[in-house]
């Protein structure tokens, strides 16, 4: 059972992005295996604060608002209520669903900033960022796209690179350019407040690499590298107006970083919940016997584990997580789950298109959690483990057994007799399922507890299998009314037992019971319904998912995958507006390549000749990882023949080659349909 060296247990799951809805990569990573935990030590009468919110700062947001041509706060108020009402009609049940443009929250946050900073516990600096001139801002790390220096993707972020999950900076990025314009954006001066993550360093080292061994191997493992890699000072702030405004002298216009105030979210939402149940919120944050315990995915590990609890750390009042139990991503169909291509199974969808199945999510999404490394969401597959698993195993004993008592029985449990071998083998099970259980919740390892919990149910499948009740009934009916109490008392514990995973099913095997939900420390008891209770009429837990359901959602899908490509590009708005005058500036010739060659040291560029019908000049493209030097001498080409020369690696550049991207990001040039004489005007 649970560590009684903890007297509570405060359990956050990551907060959700306000800026688009909830998918089921997101309840497999984080929300399924939260609530189940959290169901768990509610049933063992734990004291537990579950806090979870919208995460409504930072520059997804912005991003998003001027794609819609909103205001932050409309586009934050649209997904908040989307993903709470999602989350409510789903089961999660958190203690409070809050979120951070909360005037609790603002002030929270600002208050521990205050106390650090108060403190000294911040560097001031002067350094150089990243500047849009033609939007006359300075661009946060997201503003920033460019080139992955991991992976090469082209749609990197200035903070992360969402195809191959690596960490950056903006100054890692090749090639950056501004997601706000399109230019390329300079460098100038701005003031911000670092947290001087080296200095925690040798803490750091000793907490997680020292005092946390047994936490999962991803986590581990991927704080170990970042440690091993060193920690550099990392910035508080942001020059932003959209987010919790810096308390300080001089900071006007910047706001708090997003990874400094989002956990922060946590607390204040805890409070939050212990002002309206007229609780005092300190114990869940700053009591030593209180257990922390972060949900989320991995692509949160290093701010959890690293960023987050050196914060904590630093300001001092505060108690530091007992385990981050991240899980890896879930891919659906075989491809990435991309939210900005919609390649996603959308929650509220999925409510609506298969009402009365929350329960059968909550199944697969658990039995296939992406626990140790990355797994793959089917609809084949869900369909598979609906009828062959919940119909099959768990719904058929239950029926069976329901059906049985009711029709010998008239519904009313029958009296046990003398027990023979294979009844006191089923008990012996009984008896140990709740235990095993529950070592596997309290090791994170859900998968497994799910599978305990449905061995349950095949025991009770194999006992009635093996006994053949119907063939004995008219001779040895003393016999059957053991059996069938055994069966009851299996369909009794199921409905505790279940709870943490299919809290509704739990629900409707309760009522066909007739019983009320009992607590964890009563399962694998085999008196759970005493002779002589009366149970209701049978229904079915669930139903068959015929292939005509499953087809249509793998059209929906299919449909999509035709108009999008399948990589998480950034959203790059239109650039400001010219008049004819600047598009009369530029001279636009078709060209012909005459020479192509690569340009050494770089992966990237290739050094063309080309004739532009006035002359024959040299330009660098960054096309080389699209075409092969000898595959495009003859292409004809787009050239902007009056742009200023540029030293590019030591070669100097007399023009730019047109280019434009394919649906799966790739360059293509921009031609004419049919060969022209070089030098040709495009107007």
């Amino acid at each position: 059972m649970a560590d009684k060296k903890f007297k509570r247990y405060t359990v956050t799951a990551a907060l959700p992005y306000a800026n688009g809805p909830v998918h089921i990569g997101h309840l497999a990573g984080v929300y399924v295996p939260a609530d189940i935990y959290v169901r768990y030590l509610r049933s063992i009468n734990e004291d537990v604060a579950f806090v979870c919110g919208s995460d409504e700062h930072g520059v997804a947001i912005t991003l998003r608002a001027k794609k819609d041509n909103k205001t932050p706060q409309e586009i934050v108020n649209k997904y908040h209520y989307l993903i709470k009402d999602s989350f409510e009609k789903f089961g999660i049940d958190f203690d409070i669903y809050s979120r951070t443009s909360a005037p609790i929250h603002h002030e929270t946050s600002s208050d521990i900033f205050k106390s650090m900073y108060e403190r000294g516990l911040f560097e001031e600096k002067v350094s150089m960022q990243y500047y849009d001139e033609a939007n006359e801002h300075f661009l946060a790390d997201r503003y920033i796209v460019g080139t992955c220096p991991t992976c090469s993707f082209d749609g990197a972020y200035g903070d992360q690179c969402e195809r191959c999950g690596s960490t950056l900076s903006p100054s890692e990025l090749i090639n950056p350019k501004s997601a706000l314009s399109g230019f390329k954006p300079i460098q100038k001066e701005t003031k911000h407040w670092f947290l001087p993550m080296d200095k925690y360093e040798p803490w750091l080292k000793e907490w997680i690499l020292e005092g946390h061994k047994e936490w999962k191997t991803n986590v581990y493992g991927q704080c170990k590298s970042w440690l091993d890699n060193g920690l550099m000072p990392r910035a508080m702030t942001r020059d932003l107006d959209w987010g919790v405004k810096v308390p300080v002298k001089g900071a006007e216009g910047k706001v708090l970083y997003v990874w400094f105030d989002a956990p922060i979210g946590y607390i204040s939402a805890t409070k939050e919940w212990a002002a309206r149940i007229g609780k005092d919120w300190e114990p869940y944050w700053k009591d030593e016997t209180t257990k922390l315990v972060h949900f989320i995915g991995k692509d949160n590990i290093v701010f959890h584990c690293i960023i987050f609890p050196t914060i904590l750390k630093a300001e001092g009042g505060f108690i530091l997580p007992d385990n981050v139990p991240a899980n890896e991503f879930l891919n659906l169909e075989g491809n990435k789950i991309s939210t900005s291509k919609n390649w996603a199974v959308w929650l509220h969808e999925y409510l609506e298109e298969l009402p009365g199945k929350e329960d059968v999510l909550r199944y697969v999404l658990c039995v296939n959690a992406p626990e140790t490394k990355d797994n793959d969401f089917t609809w084949k597959d869900f369909q598979t483990r609906n009828n062959s698993e919940l119909v099959a195993i768990l719904g058929n004993f239950v029926n069976r057994a329901v059906v049985l008592t009711n029709k010998y029985y008239g519904g009313v449990v029958p009296a046990r007799g003398e027990l023979q071998k294979i009844d006191q083998e089923v008990i012996d099970k009984l008896e140990l399922a709740p235990s095993k259980i529950a070592k596997a919740i309290e090791n994170y390892k859900f998968r497994d507890a799910m599978a305990e919990f449905m061995d349950v149910a095949r025991i009770g499948n194999k006992y009635l299998a093996d006994c053949e009740p119907w063939k004995l009934i008219k001779e040895t009916p003393d016999r059957v009314a053991t059996i069938m109490n055994i069966a009851m008392q299996l369909v009794a514990n199921l409905a505790v037992l279940g709870e943490p995973f299919l809290p509704n099913t739990a629900n409707k095997l309760a009522r066909i019971l007739n019983f009320e939900k009992l607590k964890w420390a009563s399962a694998g008891n085999i008196e759970l319904l005493k002779s002589g209770h009366k149970i209701n009429q049978p229904e079915l837990l669930f139903e068959k998912i015929e292939d005509e359901l499953i087809e249509k959602q793998i059209a929906k899908l299919e449909a999509t995958k035709k108009d999008n490509e399948m990589e998480n590009t950034p959203v790059i708005p239109s650039k400001p507006e010219i008049t004819f005058d600047d598009f009369m500036k530029m001279d636009i010739r078709i060209g012909t390549i005459l020479e192509a060659s690569a340009v050494p040291k770089s992966k990237k560029l290739l050094k063309l000749k080309v004739d532009t019908g006035i002359d024959q000049r040299t330009v660098l493209s960054g096309i080389a990882q699209y075409y092969k030097p000898d595959e495009i001498v003859g292409q004809q080409v787009s050239i902007l023949v009056n742009l200023a020369s540029r030293n590019i690696m030591g070669e100097e550049s007399q023009g730019m080659i047109l280019m434009a991207e394919d649906k799966m990001g790739n360059l293509k040039f921009v031609m004419p349909s049919d060969e022209v004489n070089s030098g040709s005007t495009i107007s």
